[in-house]
């Protein structure tokens, strides 16, 4: 039986939990954060993931949590990512991540001006 991402999500949702913050750093000892690590991780090979589908899932989510702390700001997500600006967008299109995923209400509306096709 193959499990599906919605597992994997299932199960990275049940072991998340707010984490303290302090001048806007979040600490997390490199002992829990191994533990929680190793929770989720034995969850989903006992699920019978494979490794693509978790990296997939945890790539995902890694962005999409970025973005959401970057207020959708594709630049600024690429630099705390360490990766070019360019290569995010082609992994937000390749992992299927849509504008609804990260967008948080408040957010501004693009710059660019509508092109001659649309409304």
């Amino acid at each position: 039986m193959s499990p599906d991402v919605s597992d994997i999500a299932a199960v990275t949702l049940w072991y998340s939990e707010a984490l303290p913050v302090y001048r806007g750093t979040t600490f997390l000892s490199e002992q829990n954060l191994n533990g929680r690590l190793y929770q989720i991780v034995d969850e989903l090979v006992r699920r019978g993931l494979t490794l693509e589908q978790a990296r997939r899932e945890f790539e995902k989510q890694f962005i999409v949590a970025s973005l959401k702390s970057n207020r959708g700001n594709f630049c600024r997500s690429a630099k705390s990512l360490g990766v070019h600006r360019n290569t995010l967008r082609n992994k937000v299109s390749d992992l299927g991540i849509l504008v609804e995923d990260y967008d948080l209400p408040g957010r501004r509306p693009p710059r660019r001006k509508p092109t001659p096709s649309e409304p």
